[in-house]
């Protein structure tokens, strides 16, 4: 009799933890936790690969910083051998089949939700000299912040309560800052000086849809408020500028086709990096939008610091022209 205890009839049938384990060699079993480990797709010197469990779907999901690579369990199979997402099934497929012949293997029936940190308290300051000299940096200055609902904070605690018991963590600095929506609803936090997690995100939220006056004739999505708040700084009379809660986050499709019925045009700048470019490519190949490379420093406001803002506005000028021609 043939035995078909080990055959994998289907890409369901196999856990998405084992896969994360088995291609990622992990060293601990995924019961419900985050693992951050370093990209395997890029040298690095301090760990930005998520692997991390999404609840609303009960399964597994990684997310790469460096690379901007994300997806399911086919998804980084197919980045790690670069091969076709129907290819990358067989393969999970075949190789769970294998392993299992050789292996016992209990998958996890009952995952642990980990609590995670979030922001339970903050207090907002007025701006001080500190600030200013950041912000000026990049030409930023209060009028514009005040416009975007940036403001100072003195401090902000993050919270966790885990089998009873409640942890805190409170954070205290000069250069703190709170990004807010119109009605004052804090949605990020942002930490200029913090190397390992420059922003805490509290809430989704497209960056810059509140400021939108949809009287332009053009719409730019950078790649982050500060981005959007140095292209406002550039003085375009018929353009107006959004911002995803960062690269590798999509803006939804329902908002982009809003977007197309209301301009002209609509285009994408993000950072001149390879993960800036490969998250601008998503945008073209899922929306059919063109993007540009501004070949200057890493992002724009950065550019806008480095080269001022004549250089930087003759220097995209041209790219804009051709990426919004109708």
């Amino acid at each position: 009799m043939i035995s078909t205890k080990n055959i994998i009839g289907s890409i369901n049938d196999v856990p998405a933890e084992w896969v994360f384990e088995y291609y990622l060699s992990l060293s601990e079993k995924l019961t419900g936790q985050d693992v951050k480990i370093h990209s395997v797709f890029k040298t690095e010197k301090t760990p930005s690969m998520f692997v991390y469990f999404k609840a609303e779907n009960n399964e597994y999901k990684f997310k790469d910083f460096s690379s901007g690579k994300q997806g399911n369990k086919v998804t980084l199979v197919s980045e790690l051998f670069n091969i076709t997402y129907a290819t990358a099934i067989n393969k999970i497929c075949s190789d769970y089949e294998r392993f299992l012949k050789d292996n016992n293997y209990c998958s996890v029936n009952e995952y642990k939700i980990q609590s995670k940190y979030r922001v339970s308290d903050y207090e907002m300051r007025h701006w001080t000299n500190v600030d200013g000299k950041f912000w000026m940096k990049f030409k930023l200055n209060s009028d514009l912040l005040e416009k975007y609902n940036v403001s100072g904070l003195s401090y902000f605690t993050m919270q966790k309560e885990e089998d009873g018991k409640v942890s805190e963590i409170t954070f205290r600095g000069n250069h703190i800052y709170g990004y807010f929506r119109n009605d004052g609803t804090l949605y990020k936090i942002y930490l200029p000086n913090n190397p390992n997690k420059k922003f805490i995100k509290v809430q989704n939220y497209i960056q810059g849809l509140d400021q939108l006056t949809y009287e332009k004739e053009f719409l730019i999505i950078t790649s982050s408020l500060k981005d959007l708040m140095a292209f406002a700084k550039l003085g375009y009379k018929n353009a107006e500028s959004v911002a995803p809660d960062s690269e590798n986050t999509m803006i939804p499709e329902q908002y982009i086709k809003s977007f197309k019925k209301k301009y002209g045009g609509v285009c994408v700048l993000f950072d001149n990096d390879e993960a800036g470019i490969a998250a601008a490519q998503k945008y073209q190949e899922r929306y059919g939008l063109s993007y540009i490379v501004l070949d200057m420093s890493k992002d724009l406001s950065d550019s806008v610091k480095d080269f001022g803002i004549q250089k930087v506005k003759e220097k995209l000028h041209g790219l804009l022209t051709n990426a919004l021609k109708k």
